[in-house]
């Protein structure tokens, strides 16, 4: 994808395998088989984004920012037979032509498991050494310091670098990166941002979970079987989806199928190519 003069890749680090009950115990399993079409399964991708200045736009060393870490070399078994699986985005970012060491920022949306995986090794020692880790300050409490699911690891990778440069919490609209703003996007989690990335009135939205796929926007009620605080995640839905109706906004989810992006048009999920 381009925006204005920045390059933005979508990569999958595996793949989410979801069921209709992952949007509410009132969604039938019949439900929308446009996207359920295999075993009554969904095969959404576990999306990261790579944003960089195009060639030409910089004089200097171009910052790359990477939106969201994956779920790792792991594969993560779910309620009513869904599953996570990870561990490819090393080969991606390898075939994007980046190294870990090039990475400066990070941009973690949220904290939930298919968002972090690769952000610290199982030593917690990072993968990315030289990337500052930029997520929204309500996620500390409720998954470093609270019950919020993690991985000891991961839990430990953070918890060894609190108070340090590495660490940017958040808690408003803040610029990582030319080009490239971190928003408060807050329900899934209590801390979950969004991404901006705007060049040359172009503007790109990264959502994140805070929907899970454009088909949310047809059905009233849809949730999320990880949304921490339902209703506040529903009011940012909507929110989101007017920001996507606005001229030269598109949008694309962590998990939105084929990692997609597109726009609202007359009240409509509109893919862009589509």
């Amino acid at each position: 994808m381009r925006v204005g003069g920045l390059r933005v890749d979508a990569i999958s680090d595996g793949a989410f395998v979801a069921r209709p009950s992952y949007f509410g115990d009132r969604v039938p399993a019949s439900a929308r088989p446009d996207v359920f079409d295999r075993d009554g399964a969904a095969w959404l991708p576990i999306g990261c984004f790579l944003i960089r200045q195009e060639e030409g736009e910089t004089d200097g060393a171009a910052p790359v920012v990477l939106v969201d870490a994956g779920l790792g070399p792991a594969l993560d078994p779910m309620p009513d037979g869904m599953m996570l699986v990870g561990g490819q985005l090393p080969t991606w970012l390898r075939a994007a032509g980046i190294t870990p060491a090039e990475v400066t920022d990070i941009v973690i949306t949220h904290f939930h498991m298919d968002h972090v995986g690769w952000l610290f090794g199982t030593d917690a020692q990072p993968t990315f050494p030289n990337a500052r880790l930029w997520f929204g300050a309500g996620e500390w409490a409720h998954f470093v310091e609270g019950r919020g699911e993690m991985a000891p690891h991961i839990r430990a990778g953070f918890r060894t670098r609190a108070g340090t440069p590495t660490l940017r919490p958040v808690d408003t609209e803040v610029v990582v990166a030319p080009g490239v703003w971190a928003v408060p996007a807050p329900g899934h989690t209590p801390g979950h941002l969004a991404v901006v990335v705007e060049s040359r009135g172009e503007r790109l939205l990264l959502l994140g979970d805070a929907i899970t796929i454009p088909q949310q926007l047809a059905e009233s009620g849809w949730h999320s079987l990880g949304d921490v605080d339902a209703a506040r995640a529903e009011r940012t839905r909507q929110e989101l989806w007017e920001r996507l109706a606005e001229p030269g906004t598109t949008g694309v989810g962590a998990h939105f199928p084929e990692l997609r992006s597109g726009r609202v048009v007359s009240g409509q999920w509109s893919p862009v190519g589509g």
